[in-house]
């Protein structure tokens, strides 16, 4: 018999990649954006249920709070919210199968090399551990990625807002 725990991780993971799929195979922009929502929060929940408060509470703000807004913002900036993306060609959907499979190998090949046995050795990830690793400028630190993340961002909402100032000829 099953554990709650382990129906709860089924039921999560079930959740993320059934919405990430319908999230890259609607043809409707706005659905798309609302599934990738839902396929981040099911992302959200499987690192509380690992027991990982301090990501799940960062996948929450920026990629659910932050990314999908944006994501949403453009849309209705663009009044694309009801149009229908095109149909993706062939070739195109042959390549992106033949990426997807690799990836899945890679993925795969990974799990069975790594050695998954819990070591005692290394530290608890604790916020006082993360926050100083994200503030450290160092070898290791994670300053440099958030503050490129955060241009990157930036650029891409003045990106939107171009794109939907511009005049319909």
């Amino acid at each position: 018999m099953m554990q709650g725990s382990t129906i709860i991780f089924y039921l999560l993971a079930a959740m993320s990649l059934v919405f990430g799929l319908l999230s890259v195979t609607t043809r409707q922009i706005f659905r798309a954006a609302i599934y990738l929502l839902f396929t981040l929060i099911g992302i959200a929940g499987l690192y509380f249920w690992m027991d990982y408060q301090f990501i799940a509470a960062v996948q929450v703000v920026v990629y659910v709070g932050g990314i999908v807004v944006l994501i949403l913002f453009s849309i209705f900036l663009t009044n694309q919210a009801g149009e229908k993306l095109p149909r993706g060609k062939t070739v195109r959907k042959i390549f992106s199968a033949l990426a997807v499979f690799c990836a899945f190998a890679l993925v795969i090949s990974q799990v069975f090399e790594a050695d998954l046995t819990e070591t005692s050795g290394s530290p608890a990830p604790t916020v006082a551990r993360i926050g100083k690793k994200m503030l450290d400028t160092g070898q290791g630190g994670y300053a440099l990625p958030f503050e490129v993340i955060s241009i990157l961002l930036l650029a891409a909402m003045v990106g939107c807002i171009v794109i939907a100032l511009k005049t319909k000829l």
